[in-house]
């Protein structure tokens, strides 16, 4: 089991203290059991951590401000979670579109689902391409149901 202590004079000893000081010093002592660590870029050696004394389970993910971050991070969770989101939407917005002009349904998918895609798309630079293509899938399908043209046809 890993074992990260607060020592003075070791990199992130501030932070270290001050979560220290969080656990054992205030109502939040008793909830450590539920907090998780998480390490990005590389292969914790365990599941279990003690930081400051508390023994804590390393995260497979977290979500962070609505996006995914998995321990390599690929965003493979984040795409999925956030074209299944979208996917949803789309289906509603193709059940109804009969029904919408063409400028109605343009502001709803860019509402329902463009905005989606669009949140916090600058942290997936660099992200690997099958990650991409699945967010673009779902553009090129919302484009295609606010036209309404068939689904085998390019956007």
């Amino acid at each position: 089991m890993a074992d990260f202590q607060a020592t003075p004079g070791r990199p992130g000893y501030e932070g270290s203290a001050t979560i220290h000081h969080l656990f054992h010093h205030s109502d939040t002592s008793n909830q450590s059991s539920q907090s998780r660590l998480f390490q990005a870029g590389c292969k914790p050696a365990s599941h279990n951590m003690t930081y400051t004394h508390s023994n804590m389970a390393v995260a497979d993910e977290m979500k962070i401000l609505g996006i995914i971050l998995d321990r390599r991070l690929t965003f493979n969770s984040h795409a999925t979670t956030v074209a299944r989101a979208c996917n949803y939407h789309i289906q509603a917005i193709r059940h109804i579109r009969q029904l919408l002009t063409t400028e109605l349904a343009l502001t709803l998918a860019c509402t329902l689902i463009l905005s989606r895609l669009d949140y916090c798309n600058a942290v997936l630079h660099g992200a690997p391409a099958g990650s991409i293509q699945k967010l673009q899938r779902v553009q090129n399908t919302a484009a295609r149901v606010v036209l309404q043209v068939p689904r085998r046809s390019s956007a």
